[in-house]
């Protein structure tokens, strides 16, 4: 069992495919980002270049967005945020942070970013300066094998730049987000720097249309989710900041024992609407039996196999007088469940289905019975 303030939850971002550590953090690629690179890979071999420096290049550009990320991640272990997890998407990484940040650590937080792309241009202009390798920006225009260190202090000053653009999902929407706070609610703020970053995607994508720039579209496209994943985000919060647990919880659910059988999961869920099953030994929660579990469960070792073996030991247990708005990451980092425990008592199960509908039922007024005056 993994209560909050036992540690976080590690769980890998859905549609990533590897990864690896750097400096203790979990560095994740997401299918569309090798997409994106075989891509490049395959379209951007010249004549004027080789294969190999070309490689070169874009692994210095991989490079150059791991440096961006983790300067966001050494900011904000300054303030005591640990970064979860960096994934590398098309438009860039994303950076997932244990906890909010407050408007000045965001500022800061969002700024460390351009400004190591900044740093890494500058050191490798600097170096060209003084090695007199100087070349007239116009010779950019034409890859080779030369002058790879100048277009890549070009990639990092327009990296800079880019991210500075006062909409989400780039670091200047946070800065936008993290000013605005400071006169308006967050969850507005949020909204406004969303809404902006919407509109970017929509301009973005109708021009890459037009111009037949079709690698625009395809970042717009991203540039467009990435707004309204911070756009829901920011009115979850504001739906749920200040809520118990207890409030959006499942009060009335089925359990199962320690000694059943697969068989009798497999009936249970048929039986019920339910899909996640807390599995006890007498009084105690010994586990959990998801349906994804239970289905493996089913292909490997039969229906005779006793839940025991198949059931998760570590598990998502929240506290019912938790506030909701501080529970909505937990229950996105780790599945679709969570078991609402006061002390070592099961109170109820909150699932992301359940709380999708209180959400829902929220947007249209209803007021939780559990904090009613």
């Amino acid at each position: 069992m993994v209560r909050p303030d036992q540690g976080n939850i590690q769980t890998a971002a859905a549609g990533t495919v590897g990864g690896f550590r750097l400096f203790g953090v979990p560095i994740r690629l997401h299918f569309t980002f090798i997409l994106l690179v075989v891509y490049l890979l395959v379209t951007g071999m010249s004549d004027r270049q080789s294969s190999w420096m070309y490689i070169i290049y874009i692994l210095a550009l991989f490079a150059s967005v791991l440096a961006h990320e983790l300067a966001h991640a050494f900011v904000a272990s300054r303030y005591g945020v640990k970064t979860l997890e960096i994934v590398m998407f098309p438009i860039g990484g994303v950076a997932r942070m244990d906890r909010g940040l407050r408007p000045t650590e965001e500022i800061w937080t969002a700024l460390a970013g351009p400004m190591a792309n900044v740093a890494i241009a500058s050191l490798i202009l600097a170096l060209l300066y003084y090695g007199t390798a100087w070349l007239n920006i116009s010779d950019l225009a034409r890859p080779t094998d030369s002058n790879l260190a100048q277009r890549l202090a070009l990639g990092n000053l327009i990296l800079a730049a880019f991210n500075l653009i006062p909409a989400f999902p780039m670091d200047g929407g946070r800065l936008l987000r993290a000013i605005l706070s400071r006169f308006k609610p967050e969850d507005e703020a949020t909204r406004i720097a969303a809404w902006a970053g919407r509109m970017l995607a929509i301009s973005m994508g109708l021009y890459g249309l037009l111009s037949g720039f079709f690698m625009l579209v395809f970042v717009a496209f991203f540039v467009y989710l990435g707004a309204a994943q911070e756009s829901a985000a920011a009115m979850g919060r504001s739906l749920t900041n200040g809520i118990p647990v207890r409030a959006a919880m499942m009060s009335e659910y089925h359990t199962l024992g320690h000694g059943n059988t697969i068989r009798d999961a497999a009936n249970l869920l048929l039986a019920t609407s339910q899909q996640d099953f807390p599995v006890t030994h007498g009084d105690q929660v010994v586990g959990f039996l998801g349906r994804n579990s239970l289905l493996r469960a089913l292909a490997n070792q039969g229906v005779e196999a006793y839940v025991a073996g198949a059931m998760d030991r570590e598990f998502l247990a929240i506290e019912p007088d938790m506030d909701l708005a501080a529970v909505l990451p937990l229950m996105t980092q780790s599945g679709t469940c969570a078991l609402v425990m006061d002390g070592d008592k099961l109170v109820g199960l909150l699932t992301t289905e359940n709380l999708s509908q209180f959400l829902l039922l929220r947007r249209f007024g209803v007021q939780p019975i559990a904090v009613k005056a």
